[in-house]
């Protein structure tokens, strides 16, 4: 027994005795004469009385110990996904190992003591019977279902929830964060083979950046051999067509092998490419033998603005190779020189709309610079360009994702752009440079050779041949520059891509970086002209990569309304689709109607509203459905005040990958990280038979004991009573009232 309201002991005994002072304070002073006897009798009884009182004041409370078992319920949740259909050591399906597992060890080991519910789960939750038992969900959604157990017992009593499972989880959250140690307890039992026999697998497909028009595009493959590390073929398929055949060798078992193909997809829309493993014998999972990954079309022509500081054959011949490219429109702005009043004339190529923007041999405003998607600096002298001129520059880089390209010694002489805003957009340093341009001599002939780092061999810009081999062969065989600008160190996150060996070692040739949203690269070269002039005819290579580092840098650049990327869409799912929408400066717009319309794989199309989620961003987002595998289409068409602000367009891949047969082997770390965040164990399958004592144990510790007041009842009434009627009469009886 103890007291629901408590009192140091000190206090209580101050108490008691002030209780016996005032009982025998009371009867000490009467006119009627008593016995000491009979006085202490009275002032007994009085004091016992009001202690009997304070004692219920105190409330006394009796400590019930919880019964484990009353009314304890037990969920058991069995994988019911596709990956617990495979058979494992014997030919044993896990599903049907899961099922024998559940009537023979584990509800043997609950019947009598607690209350077992038998659920499975794949895409959800759902009630199961332990006989009829399918392996047929798409995805293991371990997270879901624990947050649905959660809430479908959150007024019952649970002993702790048994997990059955391969470990697989392929759900959109760590299901490891769903469950914390002050709820029920997880008991995962794990089934299946650490290790298959033998099982090939397609880690990884992934492609290049999204390619312009005429443009190749690297599919980066990462394949797998467990079980067996013999030669195996890769095949590549280009919309369900076959392509290319590669065959690699993995270097020990399990061992993950990589090999890169250069593909070369249609622009008319977007392209499908899959690469498989062709399946062997005792291969054990044979759905993840395969992948695919979508490349979308190039979309418009990139708009790029080249200001040229003076007419000259290095910038007459990059426009002629960025003239031929159809992926890109070209506005050119050349310096000429100066009219009678000194101001700088300017010979501007340019569209009809753009053209009159371009006068002044600049943009003066930013929603003007902000229609191109990249700006080229040629030979153009730091003091060319007005400060306000040069911070826009930046911020277009830096806000509106933009890309700037510097070429030309001009650009770098004396003073060039340091101690200007687009200093730190530059990849190189400009303060630990040379001064002038490194030119080439007779002693020097035949010049400055053009190296590759191993950056740039990875690069699309260098990428100059169909095959790694061929782009080696070809700079190899480029004609030496006839100058550089000696720039400094790169920048922390900048690389380099081709270096040339000047006098003092070697120095960067070709450096890029991103900025901000944007991407930024310098040319320090001179005479790149040279490389077609040297070169056979037929050779294009000075084309190539001249378009390809436009390309790089106009390729990152936003439209005024842009789709963010969606990735590993898994079909029967929804997903989040957001849309930024911006004004022609690109500031956000928050007050716009923004609509986006699926085309589905079959034909078919929804409509889907997008509401605004950040004010600040200009963000909306939408929720869309991808309830079958396939290619979708989406277009976002912004409206504000009954005006099309601009549209955008997306091609999503639902089920490239099945993630639900990646890495089929037993995953005990995702089973015990569950277990050991709710406060519960990992089983192996033969240690089933411990989950009586463990739930029991953990039943307890979760139900509090239960206090039972012990003064409200008749019985303590009933003494009340008594000691009053006792003084009471015997008061009476000895001539008191």
């Amino acid at each position: 027994m103890q007291f629901a309201v408590a009192f140091p002991w000190w206090v209580l005994l101050l108490m008691a005795v002030a209780t016996a002072a005032v009982a025998w304070g009371l009867y000490a002073g009467r006119i009627v004469p008593l016995p000491r006897g009979r006085r202490t009798a009275l002032a007994a009884i009085r004091a016992l009385t009001l202690l009997f009182l304070m004692a219920c004041l105190l409330r006394p409370v009796r400590i019930v110990p919880p019964d484990a078992s009353a009314d304890a319920v037990v969920p058991v949740l069995i994988d019911a996904s596709r990956s617990m259909g495979l058979p494992d050591v014997g030919g044993v399906r896990r599903i049907d190992v899961a099922r024998d597992l559940l009537r023979d060890r584990i509800q043997p080991a609950l019947d009598g003591r607690f209350r077992s519910e038998v659920w499975t789960f794949g895409d959800r939750l759902a009630p199961a019977a332990p006989g009829a038992l399918a392996a047929d969900g798409r995805r293991s959604d371990l997270s879901g279902a624990l947050r649905a157990v959660r809430e479908r017992y959150r007024e019952r009593r649970v002993a702790g929830v048994v997990v059955i499972s391969d470990g697989g989880d392929t759900g959109t959250e760590d299901a490891s964060g769903s469950v914390s140690p002050g709820e029920a307890p997880v008991y995962a039992i794990g089934v299946g083979a650490p290790r298959p026999a033998i099982d090939f697998e397609v880690l990884d497909v992934a492609a290049g950046e999204a390619a312009l028009t005429e443009s190749s595009v690297d599919l980066s493959i990462a394949a797998v051999s467990r079980g067996r590390a013999a030669p195996f073929d890769l095949r590549i398929l280009e919309n369900g067509r076959p392509i290319d055949l590669r065959r690699v060798t993995p270097a020990a078992d399990g061992s993950p092998v990589r090999a890169v193909v250069t593909v070369s997809p249609p622009r008319e829309t977007a392209t499908l490419y899959t690469v498989e493993i062709p399946s062997a014998a005792g291969d054990v999972a044979l759905d993840n033998n395969r992948r695919s990954v979508l490349v979308e079309p190039p979309g418009r022509p990139r708009r790029v603005l080249m200001i040229e500081g003076s007419p000259g054959f290095e910038h007459s011949f990059i426009k002629r190779a960025l003239a031929t490219d159809a992926g890109i429109e070209l506005d050119s702005v050349v310096r000429k020189g100066r009219d009678v009043r000194g101001a700088s004339t300017y010979f501007v190529q340019a569209s009809d709309a753009r053209a009159p923007r371009l006068a002044g041999g600049f943009p003066q405003e930013r929603a003007a610079l902000y229609e191109y998607d990249a700006v080229v600096l040629a030979n153009l002298e730091g003091d060319a360009l007005s400060r306000p001129q040069l911070q826009m520059l930046s911020d277009f880089v830096d806000q509106r994702g933009g890309g700037l390209l510097m070429l030309g010694a001009k650009s770098f002489l004396q003073q060039g752009f340091g101690g200007t805003p687009l200093e730190d957009v530059l990849p190189l340093r400009l303060t630990d440079r040379g001064n002038g341009v490194i030119r080439t001599s007779a002693a020097r002939e035949p010049g400055y050779a053009v190296t590759l780092t191993s950056d740039g061999q990875a690069h699309p810009v260098m990428r100059i041949g169909a095959t790694a081999e061929e782009t080696e062969s070809r700079w190899r065989a480029i004609p030496p520059l006839a100058g550089v600008a000696p720039l400094g160190s790169l920048r922390p996150g900048a690389q380099a891509l081709a270096l040339v060996q000047a006098p003092d070692g070697a120095r960067p040739l070709l450096a890029v970086q991103r900025f901000g949203q944007g991407r930024a690269m310098i040319f320090a070269g001179e005479a790149s002209w040279r490389w077609r002039m040297r070169l056979p005819s037929e050779d294009r290579s000075h084309e190539l990569f001249w378009r390809q580092a436009v390309r790089w840098a106009a390729a990152g650049a936003p439209d005024r309304v842009s789709i963010a990327p969606l990735h590993d869409v898994l079909p029967g799912t929804g997903a989040t689709v957001a849309v930024d929408v911006r004004n022609g400066d690109f500031t956000p717009v928050a007050d716009a109607n923004v609509r986006l319309r699926v085309t589905l794989p079959g034909g078919g199309t929804q409509d889907v509203a997008a509401a605004l989620a950040d004010q600040q961003s200009g963000r909306y987002a939408g929720e869309v459905r991808f309830e079958e595998p396939g290619v979708y289409r989406i277009t976002a068409t912004a409206q504000r005040g009954g005006a099309t602000l601009a549209r955008s367009e997306r091609w999503v891949l639902a089920g490239g990958s099945d993630l639900e047969m990646a890495d089929p082997r037993l995953n005990e770390d995702v089973l015990r990280r569950v277990a050991s965040a709710s406060g519960g164990s990992y089983l192996r399958a033969d240690e089933a038979g411990e989950l009586r004592s463990l739930l029991a144990s953990s039943v307890v510790d979760a139900v509090p004991p239960r206090l039972e007041e012990l003064w409200h009842n008749v019985w303590i009434f009933a003494t009340l009573l008594l000691l009053l009627a006792l003084e009471w009469t015997l008061r009476r009886r000895w001539g008191l009232r």
